[in-house]
């Protein structure tokens, strides 16, 4: 499917910053670009899709089956891409969306030992083979991630996965710095334990680079 617009993801381990990352960088994109950006995110993104994310991160749904949790993701995926990202793409927009299939592959395909390709398996089935045109993964080693998460650094709020031992999230890093190394046309590593600022800039430049490329 060709579309008119740029979709843009930006993954990463819990705590590596995507939120507050993006909440500075749209402001400076939008200027620099004169144009406004559909910022969104997953899970959720869309109405349907925002329920779905309430089932998934719910504290209390420590009885989820590993399985039950990737169709859920999917699931949402599907109702975000049809609400919300294939119409902005369609009308030419930029789409930056904070998490994508990579995050399930990750999460559910690694870290959960569901298998990468099983989880791949049934996003494709999900999204239409839909890809972004490119990636920004912030990287971080994991106990520095979860350290900022419960000093409060991180802006996000106690969830589910949260709840995971270390151990469950140096599997997400590995699983990520895996696709990074195999996706190298698509996914660009940044070092997220610099300060905010300097992940900010750095994101903006690579986006800027990019956009300016594919003209």
């Amino acid at each position: 499917m060709k579309l008119k617009g740029i979709f843009i993801t930006i993954e990463g381990p819990d705590g590596a910053g995507k939120t507050s990352v993006i909440k500075e960088l749209l402001p400076k994109l939008e200027q620099t670009l004169g144009e406004r950006i559909v910022s969104t995110r997953e899970p959720g993104g869309s109405r349907i899709a925002e329920k779905i994310r309430e089932l998934i991160l719910d504290p209390e749904h420590t009885e989820m089956d590993i399985r039950t949790e990737a169709l859920l993701y999917a699931a949402g995926r599907r109702q975000h891409l049809m609400e919300k990202i294939l119409p902005a793409l369609d009308r030419g927009e930029i789409v930056l969306c904070d998490r994508f299939v990579d995050s399930s592959l990750a999460y559910q395909g690694h870290a959960r030992g569901i298998g990468m390709e099983e989880v791949a398996s049934i996003n494709r089935f999900a999204t239409n083979d839909i890809e972004p045109d490119f990636t920004l993964y912030l990287d971080i080693e994991a106990s520095v991630g979860l350290e900022r998460i419960h000093k409060g650094k991180a802006d996000r709020q106690f969830d589910r996965l949260d709840q995971e031992k270390l151990e469950f999230h140096e599997k997400v890093r590995e699983a990520y710095l895996k696709l990074a190394d195999e996706h190298t046309e698509r996914i660009t590593l940044i070092d997220a334990a610099q300060e905010l600022d300097e992940v900010v800039d750095e994101c903006y430049k690579i986006i800027v680079e990019k956009l300016k490329n594919r003209v």
